[in-house]
């Protein structure tokens, strides 16, 4: 069972300016500064430290990132550092989700399609149950976090605890499972079942498909409960009790059914009143029939499409009020929220509601959603804000934002235990760029090195890869076409000597540690633009501090003041890291890191070659291929299952791809 205290299964201990960097963020902690910044370079281990802040200040937290790839990372990542203890991973359970929306000027209404993840559902349901059990918690989110959730009351009256020795009739048993959202099912027990034989009883948990329980019954008590391993049948151990929680993450509270939808019955009446009043006799006769056909539905069902629209009213919450969320499972006055990438986490966050304002007023305002669909919704950035106990902003290039919210309270966490140096860098001309990056190319290859070239434009990608295979080198272009996951293929393929370069626009930054990388060569450096300022150029340059000869060529006719400013900050932490490693005698050497599978096999690498051959020709098998979709949708779950997200992701992305080619 997971410790009731933090606790961290390593034998690393901390180095350098990490030793530093915790002491510094515990004490502010514990003095009661609720907001600052970890300024960690990278390749300085900010996941380590975060670590052993938690490790020490003992409060449950939930960490958020933008990305749902280094969100899985550092979900990996904790779980090894806290083998002892719930680590949870809480994001979007849809594959595939597009939302419904209605386009006035093209008179397009466009219904929800979304495809569920059911292993990543079950992982939700399990951050919400560990958070209700008071157990110490590590949450690791996208930005979903900011999203609706299950109200904490509704889901801690729906719990249900079993003992040994407890009298409750079968029936009674039953009844609770069912309300519980459990299914019978006595032919397969998976995830949200549960199965009668004779008097045994066996459940299998909504948040777990690693064990089921097994609880026998002599008349009305309950005489034994046992954990079974679903696959051998055989018990793991006894236990006296179990806290069974809902299979599901949304449960519908039937006690205020009836005053819900009266609400809603209530507002209808309000909204078509007010169409009629002003002209809108379609939008009213719209907004009416959907309407009744939902309640109609919630009455005989207890459920409809879309029912999440209604959730405000289900609630019994007020218009404008704030809707629950996975904030809210963090009780405690002191619980720690850490913000990874912060420069482009925050901004997400930000811009977050608007979005979804903005896609549902248009619903709202031609009669496809009463006015209280508005309330289904993710925090507005002053709610956000208004949930934060203790935050800690982590980047290697905080905004302007965190440093001013955190009063300038900016512990800098700079050298490496490495001993690697941030890159040298220098700046040449423009006029013979092209010339002197084959010559620093040709030079690359002999010694066996590998260089990413920085443009502006999709045209100039495209043109300079053009000119660098016609001179005989071997280059490759990450574009935005490509998803996720086909440039990591990409990027293992450099790794693996496939290629010498790889040609990009706002894609080598964050997030690409590729040791074999030892020249950045960026052109237009002097250009204006969010890919030229200060913060974009210092997150290109950390692309080239895995590897000991790290150096950066930037092709400008002019210093900007953002060149001046990223060269200058990289400067000084060269600096420091030298002097570090002069006190220390440490001689950098370039990171040894192993290249990570291509998440396809070769059979579905063969599979979809040729299913790319076949599209340039036009001519698809659509049977061949509908067994292909079929083998990836098998291969797309079982990753899921193993925890392969990256792998899942872009399997799915197939599937997708493959299914909407042969409805065309």
């Amino acid at each position: 069972m997971p410790n009731d205290k933090f606790k961290l299964t390593t034998t690393l201990k901390p180095v350098g300016d990490q030793i530093t960097a915790i002491n510094d963020l515990v004490k502010n902690i514990k003095n009661g500064k609720k907001s600052q910044v970890l300024l960690g370079a990278t390749g300085t281990g900010k996941t380590f430290t975060i670590a052993n802040v938690i490790n020490q200040i003992q409060e449950n937290t939930l960490i958020i990132v933008h990305n749902k790839v280094i969100a899985a990372q550092l979900y990996g990542e904790f779980k090894e550092l806290f083998k002892e203890n719930n680590v949870e991973y809480y994001i979007s359970y849809f594959d595939f989700y597009q939302p419904e929306a209605y386009i006035p000027q093209r008179d397009l209404y466009i219904e929800k399609n979304a495809q569920r993840n059911d292993n990543i559902e079950m992982m939700r349901l399990s951050t919400i149950s560990s958070l209700s059990t008071k157990k110490k918690c590590i949450v690791v989110a996208s930005v979903a976090a900011i999203y609706a959730s299950v109200a904490p009351n509704d889901f801690e009256e729906f719990k249900f605890l079993i003992r040994v020795g407890l009298n409750i009739k079968y029936k009674d048993i039953t009844y609770k499972l069912i309300k519980l959202q459990y299914q019978r099912n006595d032919i397969e027990l998976k995830p949200g079942t549960f199965r009668v034989r004779g008097d045994v009883i066996e459940l299998a948990p909504g948040t777990d498909d690693t064990y089921t329980v097994r609880f026998s019954m002599f008349g009305d008590t309950i005489e034994s409960i046992m954990i079974i391993d679903p696959i051998t049948g055989k018990t793991k151990k006894k236990v006296n009790e179990y806290l069974i929680t809902p299979a599901n993450e949304y449960i519908m509270n039937t006690s205020r059914i009836e005053e819900s939808l009266n609400r809603i019955s209530n507002e209808l009446k309000d909204q078509i009143a007010y169409f009629k009043q002003n002209g809108m006799l379609l939008e009213a006769q719209r907004i009416e029939k959907r309407t009744k056909n939902d309640l109609e539905s919630m009455r005989e069902l207890g459920f409809c499409p879309g029912i999440e629209n209604y959730s405000r009213h289900l609630e019994l919450r007020n218009k404008g009020e704030t809707p629950y969320t996975i904030f809210d499972y963090f009780k405690s006055k002191n619980w720690l929220l850490v913000i990874d990438e912060s420069h482009m986490t925050i901004p997400q966050i930000r811009g977050m509601y608007n979005t979804d304002h903005n896609r549902k007023k248009v619903l709202v305002d031609y009669g496809f959603r009463l006015p209280s669909a508005l309330d289904n919704r993710p925090l507005n950035f002053e709610e956000f804000n208004k949930k934060i106990k203790n935050v800690i902003y982590c980047s290697a290039t905080p905004n302007e934002y965190e440093i001013k919210k955190s009063n300038n309270i900016v512990i800098e966490q700079i050298t490496r235990p490495t001993g690697l140096l941030d890159p040298t860098i220098e700046i040449k001309p423009t006029k013979y760029q092209v010339d002197d990056l084959v010559e620093q190319l040709t030079n690359q290859i002999k010694k066996n090195e590998k260089t990413f070239i920085v443009v502006l434009t999709i045209k100039m990608a495209e043109t300079l890869t053009e000119f660098l295979k016609n001179q005989k080198f071997k280059i490759a272009y990450l574009h935005h076409g490509l998803k996720p996951l086909q440039r990591s293929k990409i990027i293992n393929d450099l790794r693996r000597n496939k290629y010498d370069a790889i040609v990009g626009i706002n894609l080598l930054r964050e997030g690409l540690d590729v040791p074999e990388v030892s020249l950045i060569c960026i052109f237009d450096a002097d250009k204006p633009g969010i890919f030229r300022n200060e913060k974009a150029l210092i997150q290109i340059f950390g692309r080239a501090a895995r590897n000991k000869n790290g150096h950066i060529i930037m092709y400008a006719d002019s210093t900007t003041i953002d060149m001046k400013k990223a060269i200058d900050e990289t400067n000084r932490r060269r600096k420091i890291q030298m002097e570090y490693n002069k006190k220390n005698n440490i001689i950098p050497e370039t990171i040894k890191k192993e290249i990570r599978n291509d998440f396809l096999t070769d059979e579905e690498a063969k599979i979809l070659e040729e299913y790319n051959e076949m599209k340039k020709k036009k001519k698809t098998n659509k049977n061949k291929y509908s067994a292909a979709i079929n083998k990836l949708k098998k291969e797309m779950l079982n990753a899921a299952k193993n925890k392969e997200y990256e792998r899942a992701a872009y399997l799915r992305d197939l599937v997708i791809e493959y299914e909407g080619n042969l409805n065309n």
